[in-house]
């Protein structure tokens, strides 16, 4: 017996154990003709979309038991490059970022996963996943066989075999199935891209089935056989899988994205999904027995500076409610009971449905005045100094605002021709406001007024999220050209320049100078500071109705975007991100809010549109 422990002892020492239990597979899965087989029988996936950045932590078991309660048996996650290297080779797998994590409590709570690293994801997600940093190289050619960009996407998918290879079903893990890339035949044609891709996931460790996800009029871009294709849609089911059925003759169908609901764009319409037709195309599926994922089961918030942009320029809210069955904060939906009792009809013999977990609990928070001011101008950090404006991320600077400043000669009334902004921009002379553009609009000029002797040239310009679809990515913020004063016929270019980048992280917040507001210089671009005190923490709504357009942290995190046109007049705040007793909220407003006056709700504000606020009507 000694000698038995002993031996053990040294196998553990040498890690031999643990190589051999992790490597040991509790289960076989495999795609064959006509079904997934888990320890081959057939498996219909009942899959749904869940994204762990964009909900809280503390709150990813809940979430997971409302999939597995809606009658789920797998969760998909995507994987955001850019959300764990936001510097080159510096990854982050903590926190909210701890990706194995939420595979091990997917696993607990019943469900498998279907994992989808990217590189690129789109979801709405600023540049789609892909990193800021890519695009410091100036003629780089993103999704492409560009060393520029496979050098590093090979590094990161390395990186995620690295620490989610032992979450494979191989591995006694619930990883069933990796995708590679995302629908890449909306973007290219070069089925040797996407083996390059194929080939860095095999290279990582990765043993399961690969597969790639197309819409319907684009699976032959880029198509190869040796990916299992799943094919996505929001209706009609039977020509979708048609679709696929022409270029996969054989093998289960499968629906990648299955969409209940939309996602929403600042200054339109809050989106819904068609209910009815929703619940008629699944109970198709599940009646012929194809595989799904739904998208979004749950969407969530896409907390902090993370919304992306669609193209052409729609910048995307950072609520991100989808109008999912389980709701942005958690709840379950109307459209949440229906499904669930849909599949109840098709559930295998002997399964069942656990019963859905309660409701976190929300509050009202008393309207309260946030009474201190910091403003930006009078918060600029050291400069750099640069002959003509160049973009952000030639700065090194990867989101928030960045100020340009020069100086003006003496003139006459003159037009101010500015190189295409991106993406919002406020402009003004010795400190006064004198006109803003949004790249939503054609315009790019202004008019300046005269000017008797030399004034200072302020360009105030704020980034939305990197455009995350389309060839549209390649999409560089701040200012993208030359600056010029043109008059009677003649146009001078503006030089030089002092640049002043705004990341707008939290060592910057920590570093504002404070003054009580109230002394009649509330206008201009400002920070805002103040707190409220609740006795049990509880989620709740920021009200930002009487705001204009900015950011808010609370409590040191970077809740979200806000923007008084709409059709989102409140943040999603989660209990696990508020205290017993003082909380403190810092709220960046661009243009000035009608009041420094925040609440908390108890219900979200997802569609009321305030066209008569928005400059790009």
């Amino acid at each position: 017996m000694r000698a038995l422990t002993r031996l053990l002892t040294g196998l553990v020492c040498l890690g031999v154990l643990t190589t051999v239990a992790a490597q040991s597979p509790r289960h076989t899965f495999a795609i064959g003709d006509k079904d997934f087989l888990l320890d081959g029988k057939p498996l219909q996936i009942r899959c749904g979309e869940i994204h762990f950045a964009r909900m809280p932590r503390a709150e990813w078991r809940q979430r997971l038991q409302m999939c597995r309660a809606m009658g789920l048996n797998a969760v998909c996650a995507y994987l955001f490059w850019n959300f764990h290297e936001w510097r080159p080779g510096v990854y982050d797998w903590s926190g909210q970022a701890d990706a194995a994590e939420f595979c091990r409590i997917a696993q607990e709570e019943g469900l498998w996963v279907i994992l989808r690293p990217g590189p690129y994801a789109c979801a709405e997600w600023d540049g789609g996943g892909l990193p800021w940093w890519l695009l410091k190289k100036p003629d780089i050619r993103l999704r492409s066989l560009d060393p520029d960009f496979m050098t590093p996407a090979r590094a990161w998918l390395k990186e995620v075999g690295r620490v989610l290879g032992p979450q494979q079903v191989t591995h006694g893990g619930p990883i069933l199935l990796v995708q590679v890339e995302n629908e890449y035949g909306s973007y290219g044609k070069d089925a040797d891209y996407m083996g390059a891709m194929r080939q860095a996931l095999l290279d990582g460790g990765f043993d399961v089935p690969l597969f790639a996800c197309n819409p319907p009029g684009d699976l032959k871009n880029g198509l190869r056989s040796d990916l299992f294709q799943v094919v996505n849609f929001g209706k009609d089911p039977e020509k979708g899988f048609a679709a696929l059925r022409a270029v996969q003759p054989k093998g289960p169908p499968m629906c990648g994205e299955f969409y209940p609901g939309w996602f929403d764009t600042w200054g339109v319409e809050h989106h819904t999904g068609n209910t009815p037709r929703y619940l008629a195309d699944l109970e198709y599926m599940l009646k012929v027995g194809a595989s799904f994922s739904i998208y979004m089961a749950h969407g969530g918030t896409t907390f902090g500076l993370w919304s992306g942009t669609d193209r052409p320029f729609k910048p995307d809210t950072s609520s991100y409610d989808y109008d999912a069955p389980i709701s942005e904060a958690g709840w379950a939906t109307e459209k949440f009971a229906a499904t669930r009792e849909l599949i109840k009809k098709y559930l295998a013999p002997g399964e069942t449905l656990p019963e859905p977990p309660a409701a976190n609990p929300v509050t009202n928070v008393d309207p309260f005045l946030l009474t201190e001011r910091a403003a930006v101008f009078d918060n600029l950090p050291v400069p750099i100094a640069d002959a003509a404006p160049r973009n952000m991320e030639a700065y090194d600077q990867g989101r928030g605002c960045i100020v340009y400043r020069a100086a003006l000669p003496a003139g006459p009334a003159a037009a101010l021709e500015l190189g295409q902004p991106h993406d919002f921009m406020w402009v003004f002379i010795d400190g006064r406001p004198v006109g803003e553009l949004d790249r939503r609009g054609k315009a790019m000029q202004m008019q300046l007024p005269a000017r008797a002797a030399e004034s200072r040239l302020d360009v105030l310009v704020e980034a939305a999220g990197h455009i995350n679809f389309g060839r549209e990515i390649h999409d560089r913020k701040g200012l993208q050209g030359p600056v010029r004063v043109v008059a009677d016929g003649a146009a001078t270019e503006v030089t030089p320049w002092r640049v002043y980048p705004l990341g707008l992280e939290l060592p910057m917040l920590a570093g504002l100078k404070w003054k009580t507001a109230g002394t009649g210089e509330e206008k201009g671009p400002a920070f805002w500071r103040g707190s409220f005190e609740m006795k049990i923490p509880a989620d709740t709504f920021l009200d930002l109705y009487s705001w204009g357009k900015g950011v808010v942290w609370i409590n040191g995190r970077c809740l979200a975007r806000f923007w008084n046109i709409g059709p989102t007049q409140t943040a999603y705040v989660p209990r696990s991100w508020l205290h017993a007793g003082r909380n403190e909220v810092i709220v960046l407003d661009l243009e000035g809010p009608a009041r420094p006056m925040l609440a908390g709700l108890d219900k979200p504000i997802l569609n009321e549109l305030r066209p008569e606020l928005d400059p790009g009507r």
